[in-house]
């Protein structure tokens, strides 16, 4: 039953899942972009595949087998986020769409490859962790740059946002993963946070603020 179609479901479960490890339906089709009637369809169809735990207005949680699955998809994703901006020089707001097309069509064995051609990395190029080949992975949530005093210097950790434009304009500003900069100002009522990023100011909403997170040091 492990089609496209399940295998996207279940990514989108594992993404949503709240720290009960369940994911709210509306949420769900939000993101995979469905009606939810044909959402709920669908998780009567997983739920009979034991893939799912599905009960009406109670949200949705991954079994067992329905969470490897999930994860495998995740593994793939990543590393093949990874393997097209070293390899191939794709910048990092390109490589979502990819990753999206690729992560069902290569093989377990492929990915394996990959991940040893790549020196089993634990981080894609979003900072997103990647889960080893045992399903297991470290995870470093870091605080929201919109959280950060004024003076406060950071290093950025990881940007769950995937909206290329946004991830273009992080990019053209230096905040990448890895770079090192210092909270200028955050002024809460005014909703903007500027920071310094190797001598270059950018200006951040709150909102863009609030979807990087960071390691204040």
């Amino acid at each position: 039953m492990e089609s496209v179609t399940v295998e996207n479901y279940l990514k989108a479960i594992y993404q949503l899942s709240d720290a009960s490890g369940g994911a709210p339906t509306g949420e769900l089709a939000r993101r995979l972009k469905i009606t939810p009637g044909s959402v709920t369809l669908m998780l009567q169809r997983l739920g009979e595949a034991g893939l799912v735990k599905y009960a009406a207005h109670q949200g949705v949680r991954l079994t067992k087998k329905g969470q490897k699955v999930a994860i495998r998809v995740v593994r793939s994703h990543r590393l093949l986020e990874l393997y097209l901006t070293n390899t191939l020089g794709l910048p990092w707001d390109e490589v979502h769409e990819e990753a999206e097309n690729l992560e069902h069509a290569v093989s377990d064995r492929l990915v394996a490859r990959i991940d040893e051609y790549l020196g089993h990395p634990d981080r894609d190029p979003h900072g997103d962790p990647i889960p080893d080949a045992d399903g297991k992975m470290r995870t470093r949530e870091g605080t929201p740059l919109a959280e950060c005093a004024s003076k406060t210097s950071f290093v950025l950790l990881r940007v769950p946002d995937r909206s290329p434009d946004f991830l273009r304009y992080l990019r053209d500003g230096g905040l990448i993963v890895g770079a090192k900069g210092t909270v200028m100002e955050n002024q809460p009522s005014a909703g903007i946070v500027a920071v310094e990023v190797g001598g270059r100011a950018v200006s951040l909403s709150r909102e863009m603020a609030a979807s990087v997170l960071v390691r204040p040091v």
